[in-house]
């Protein structure tokens, strides 16, 4: 068996701060390009249309007293969706350096 991590980006690694997401995420990108033995087999981001996150009230909403933002988290917060495409751009560049590295 060849164990594989997967590592959350979000939650503690970020300091629960979806703006520092981004910066762990590539952490964690140049740490496989630099170590083609490395056992990290992908990163788990959070990401939704619109960053951060709201508060749900299910009374005031079911009563129609409060309006949600579409596209945003009502749980934990999660960095915007142009970070995301780009943080997992990124990503993709620096698992291609990595299967270079391993086949030279």
């Amino acid at each position: 068996m060849n164990p594989r991590l997967i590592v959350d980006a979000s939650h503690a690694n970020s300091g629960k701060s979806h703006h520092r997401q981004a910066e762990v995420a590539l952490e964690i990108g140049a740490q496989l390009e630099d170590d083609v033995a490395s056992p990290i087999a992908g990163v788990m981001l959070e990401s939704f249309l619109v960053g951060g996150a709201q508060n749900l009230d299910v009374e005031r909403q079911s009563a129609g007293e409060q309006e949600l933002v579409y596209g945003q988290s009502v749980t934990d917060a999660c960095m915007e969706w142009d970070v995301t495409v780009s943080v997992l751009n990124q990503l993709a560049a620096s698992a291609r350096k990595r299967r270079v590295a391993a086949s030279n």
